[in-house]
C-alpha cells in the first residue's frame, strides 16, 4: 500500500511528466493529466481519493483565476462585454434550464434535482478553458470572449446551484427572490473585489522587498475570496475584479527586480496547482464508480452522452443566435459586421467543463432535513464527471484539427501591437538619449554605444513582420546568435572558474544572474527559456 506522502510525490511526478508529454505530443496538458489521473486510480495499492470540494474552492480557484485576471486586457474586456455577458449568465442560465428537464424526463426525479444538476454543469471551466486557450494560435478577440466568460460565469452558476439546492432541501422556490439574492451576491463580489484590489495597490505601492512582496501577491486572491464567502457575497467574482484591477494599476508601482522575482514564482505555483488539480479529477473516478451499482454503469454511460450532447448543442444554438438574431431582428445591430460564422463555431466547440462542477456535485449533501437521501446524489456524481471527461478529452483534443478545419488563423493583433509599442519606446527613449548627449555629465562613447543599440532596435522593428508573427523581438537575428553565443562564452568561464575555486558561490551567482538578464532579454515572444 502507497503512504500518503509517497503517493504526493508519485503525484507531482506524474504532473511533470505528463506535461512534458503533452508538450511532445502538442496537446493541452489537462487533458493528459485527467487520463493520467485515471490510470493512476486504476494501479493496485493506489490510496483512495475524497475530492473535498471546499478544499477545490478555498486552495485551488482563487490563486488559478487570479493572474488570469490580473492579465485581463481592460479594453478587450469592456469592448467584448455584450458576448461576454450572454455566454456568462444567458448561456448559463439557458443550459441549466435545459439541462433540468433534459434530466428530468430521462431519470423521473423531481424537477428541481435536475436544476442542481443543471447549475452544477452548466459553466465551462475557468482553468480549463484558460489552460487550453493560451495553446491556440486563433484571433485574440476569441480567446478574451472564451476567457471573460469562464472568468465571469461562476457568479452565476453557484448562485443558481444554491437555490436550487435549497428549493429540494425545503421544497419552495421564488423566483423573485432568487433574482434578488443574485444582484446582492453578484454586486457585493464586486465591491469586495474593488476594496481588495485596492489595498493589495496601497500594500504594494509602499513595499520594496521582493520576498516580501511576492508573498503579499500569493495571499491577495485568498484575501478577497475568504472576504467575499464571509460576507456572503461572490468570492470568486471578487478574486476575478480585484486582479483586473490589481493588473491594471500594477506596471506604475512595481518595480522590476519584483516582477522578475515574483513571475517565476507565479508560474510555478499555477503549474503545479493546475497539475494536481486535474490529476485529482481522475483520481477520483473510482470513488465515483463505486457509488452505483455495477448493473447501471450502462445506463448511466448512456445518459452521460446524451447530456454531453444537450449541452453541447444548446451552447451553438445560443451562441449562433445570439450572434445573428438581434441583426435580424433589429435595425440598431444590423449596421455592426458580425464574426465569421468559422470564429462562432469555434467559440460554441469550446466549452470545456472541470473541477468546478466536480466541486459542485460533491458538495451536495447527503441527506433531506427529514432524513431521506439526497434524491440522485449518486447519480449526479457520475454524469457530471462523464461530462467533464467527455468535454475535456473529445472536445479538447479535436480543438486543434477544428481550428485547421475551420482555417481560422491568428489575426496576429497582440504582435502587431507589441511591435508598435516597442517601436515607439525605442524611438522615444534614442530622442531622449539625444537630448542627454550635450549634456557634460555623458561621455560620448557611452552616448555612441547606447545609440548603436536602441538604432538596431529601431531598424529590426521597422522590418515587416514575418507571417508566424515572431519578429517583434528587439535584436536583429544575427545580433541575437552572436550575443547567445558571446553569454555561453561568459557563462561557461565563470563555471570553470568556480569549479577551479577562484571564485566563490555568491559572487558566482551574482554574474550568473547578470548573464541570466541579459539572455532573457534575448528572448523572442513564445519561446522556451534556454
Amino acid at each position: 500500500m502507497v503512504g500518503t506522502p509517497e503517493f504526493i510525490l508519485i503525484c507531482l511526478v506524474a504532473v511533470g511528466l505528463l506535461a512534458l508529454a503533452a508538450q511532445k505530443i502538442r496537446i493541452p496538458y489537462p487533458i493528459l493529466l485527467t487520463i493520467g489521473g485515471l490510470g493512476l486510480a486504476l494501479v493496485p495499492g493506489v490510496p483512495v481519493i475524497h475530492l473535498d470540494p471546499q478544499l477545490v474552492f478555498d486552495l485551488f480557484l482563487p490563486p488559478l483565476l487570479y493572474p488570469a485576471a490580473v492579465y485581463t486586457t481592460w479594453r478587450d474586456f469592456r469592448a467584448n462585454l455584450r458576448p461576454i455577458l450572454f455566454l456568462a449568465i444567458g448561456l448559463v442560465l439557458a443550459t441549466m434550464t435545459a439541462t433540468a428537464y433534459l434530466f428530468h424526463s430521462l431519470v423521473g426525479l423531481p424537477l428541481a434535482v435536475g436544476f442542481v444538476f443543471g447549475a452544477i454543469i452548466s459553466p465551462p471551466d475557468a482553468v480549463a478553458a484558460l489552460s487550453v486557450t493560451q495553446h491556440m494560435r486563433v484571433p485574440r478577440k476569441i480567446v478574451v470572449i472564451l476567457e471573460g466568460e469562464s472568468l465571469a460565469n461562476d457568479a452565476t452558476s453557484f448562485i443558481s446551484f444554491r437555490f436550487a439546492v435549497a428549493a429540494v432541501m425545503t421544497g419552495s422556490f421564488s423566483l423573485a427572490e432568487a433574482s434578488t439574492q443574485f444582484l446582492v451576491v453578484a454586486a457585493g463580489g464586486i465591491c469586495v473585489g474593488l476594496a481588495t484590489g485596492w489595498l493589495a495597490i496601497q500594500v504594494q505601492r509602499r513595499l520594496d522587498d521582493p520576498p516580501v512582496q511576492t508573498m503579499f501577491s500569493l495571499l491577495t486572491p485568498y484575501v478577497a475570496y475568504f472576504a467575499g464567502e464571509r460576507l456572503h457575497v461572490s468570492g470568486i467574482l471578487a478574486v476575478v475584479i480585484a486582479g483586473i484591477l490589481y493588473g491594471w494599476h500594477a506596471p506604475g508601482i512595481l518595480r522590476g527586480r519584483m516582477r522578475l522575482q515574483a513571475l517565476p514564482v507565479w508560474e510555478t505555483v499555477v503549474f503545479i496547482l493546475n497539475g494536481v488539480l486535474f490529476m485529482l479529477i481522475g483520481l477520483e473516478l473510482p470513488v465515483v464508480l463505486r457509488s452505483l451499482p455495477p448493473s447501471s454503469m450502462g445506463q448511466s454511460a448512456k445518459l452521460a452522452g446524451l447530456v454531453l450532447v444537450g449541452i453541447v448543442l444548446v451552447r451553438f444554438v445560443w451562441i449562433f443566435g445570439t450572434s445573428y438574431l438581434p441583426r435580424l431582428l433589429s435595425r440598431k445591430f444590423r449596421n455592426e459586421n458580425p464574426a465569421p460564422w468559422q470564429h462562432s463555431a469555434l467559440i460554441a466547440w469550446t466549452g470545456m467543463r472541470g473541477a468546478d462542477s466536480l466541486a459542485g456535485a460533491l458538495a451536495i449533501p447527503f441527506v433531506l432535513p427529514n432524513g431521506q437521501p439526497f434524491p440522485g446524489r449518486d447519480l449526479i456524481l457520475l454524469l457530471t464527471f462523464g461530462v467533464i471527461f467527455g468535454t475535456l478529452v473529445l472536445q479538447g483534443l479535436s480543438l486543434s484539427p477544428l481550428v485547421r478545419w475551420l482555417k481560422v488563423v491568428d489575426d496576429h493583433g497582440s504582435e502587431k501591437e507589441e511591435r508598435s509599442a516597442r517601436l515607439k519606446a525605442n524611438e522615444a527613449a534614442l530622442a531622449r538619449l539625444e537630448e542627454m548627449s550635450s549634456s557634460s555629465r555623458v561621455r560620448p562613447e557611452t552616448v555612441e554605444r547606447l545609440r548603436t543599440e536602441y538604432a538596431d532596435r529601431i531598424r529590426q522593428l521597422r522590418n515587416e513582420p514575418s507571417q508566424e508573427g515572431t519578429g517583434t523581438g528587439l535584436f536583429s537575428p544575427d545580433f541575437e546568435e552572436l550575443a547567445r553565443e558571446i553569454l555561453r562564452t561568459e557563462r561557461d568561464t565563470v563555471i570553470q572558474l568556480r569549479n577551479e575555486e577562484q571564485l566563490d558561490n555568491h559572487a558566482f551567482g551574482r554574474i550568473q544572474r547578470d548573464i541570466d538578464l541579459a539572455e532573457a532579454r534575448l528572448q523572442r515572444p513564445g519561446q522556451n527559456p534556454v
